[in-house]
């Protein structure tokens, strides 16, 4: 049985897109800073990523309802080796 492949920065941007429809959105894997650290892979990449996003699906919304939406649309990944997802959830721009 094959190992599941190591998310990358462009899958979990378009899940985000799919279920959040962002106004803004940046996806960094931050996978290589972690190196050595609890949740890390040899690979380098596809463990630690940064969210900064913002969406309309937010308003109204407190800061841990906005995150467990990306948490959420993240979800998926988690199998295939997400490890920890730092979340910046953004103001609409006015």
């Amino acid at each position: 049985m094959n190992a599941p492949t190591l998310p990358t920065a462009a899958e979990l941007e378009a899940a985000l897109r799919a279920a959040l429809a962002p106004v803004q959105l940046e996806v960094l894997d931050e996978s290589g800073a972690h190196a050595g650290h609890a949740g890390a892979r040899a690979e380098g990449y596809g463990t630690h990523f940064r969210v900064r996003i913002a969406s309309p699906r937010f308003a109204g919304l407190s800061r841990v309802a906005q995150h467990r939406l990306v948490y959420d649309a993240a979800q998926v990944f988690v199998p295939r080796g997400l490890h920890a997802l730092a979340i910046e959830t953004l103001q609409l721009p006015t």
